[in-house]
């Protein structure tokens, strides 16, 4: 019991400003099992599906300046979830680092490619043409990943290849996502650290 403990792959992290208020707890090696209330009904939407399709357990809250709008709000909920992620994944040891998926939805169809790799980085083109699905603006979708990105330190590519529904092509982007993170986090026990660098703390 006690070298589970030691190897647990969680993390809680709190981002306090006068924008947001955020509380977010991870388990990498979860269920995907989550609790996410951010305020904005479709961001909930998106990261259910990135947390059960990457079987990564994920309880967050936010109050945010959503009488505003929906920027700091979106933004700060991808930076929070990505330092929850990096510290949870602790010295990047052991893993097998890289992940790819594809993953369809109905007529859509997103390829999600990782490399946990410590430089924040992300290539999104989800090719979304509306303004505004529910209440969160199309813009802030990819922005959210590429927030994301950047704090879990992980090099993201999420391109959306096919699709005409763009409810359908961001929801395949953020499960594909999903399942690239738990192909890239999973456990490589011979690896050491997977880098010929020697390090990617």
């Amino acid at each position: 019991m006690a070298e589970a403990a030691a190897t647990a792959r969680t993390a809680t992290v709190e981002r306090k400003t006068n924008e947001t208020e955020i509380k977010v707890e991870v388990n990498l090696d979860g269920l995907g099992k989550n609790n996410i209330n951010t305020g904005i009904g479709f961001l909930d939407h998106m990261l259910c599906a990135m947390s059960k399709h990457g079987r990564i357990d994920i309880n967050m809250t936010c109050k945010g300046d959503l009488h505003i709008d929906d920027h700091h709000t979106a933004e700060d909920c991808g930076l929070a979830l990505g330092a929850a992620f990096d510290k949870a994944l602790g010295n990047r040891k052991d893993i097998k680092r890289w992940g790819t998926a594809y993953c369809p939805l109905d007529e859509a169809l997103s390829r999600a490619v990782v490399d946990i790799s410590s430089r924040g980085s992300a290539h999104i083109d989800l090719g979304l043409k509306r303004e505004k699905i529910g209440d969160l603006s199309c813009e802030m979708i990819p922005h959210v990943m590429e927030s994301f990105a950047t704090e879990a330190r992980i090099t993201l590519h999420v391109d959306t290849l096919k699709g005409k529904n763009d409810h359908h092509r961001a929801e395949s982007g953020f499960k594909a996502l999903g399942v690239a993170l738990r192909q890239a986090i999973s456990s490589d026990p011979n690896a050491g650290i997977p880098s010929t660098k020697g390090v990617l703390s």
